[in-house]
């Protein structure tokens, strides 16, 4: 394998982790969830779609927030390799 090849897998690689972390992407996700969630909500006549389609959503986000802690934490604790 040459540098080269190297150093493309590595650019590669680094995007991917860039995008996988990115606001856009959450975002993205984030408005989605929501999208669906109030499309069902809307179709099986849940009162206020709209507010109960943030609950999920909220979901998402917060899971989004807190996940970079606990991955330390699992990475010192658990992991230990």
């Amino acid at each position: 394998m040459s540098i080269k090849t190297i150093q493309e897998r590595n650019t590669r690689v680094e995007a991917d982790k860039a995008w996988e972390s990115s606001f856009t992407r959450r975002g993205l996700i984030a408005l989605g969830t929501y999208a669906i969630a109030l499309f069902f909500m809307t179709k099986i006549g849940v009162p206020n779609p709209a507010l109960n389609a943030l609950v999920p959503t909220g979901g998402y986000v917060l899971s989004t927030l807190s996940l970079p802690f606990i991955k330390l934490w699992w990475l010192k604790n658990v992991y230990r390799r």
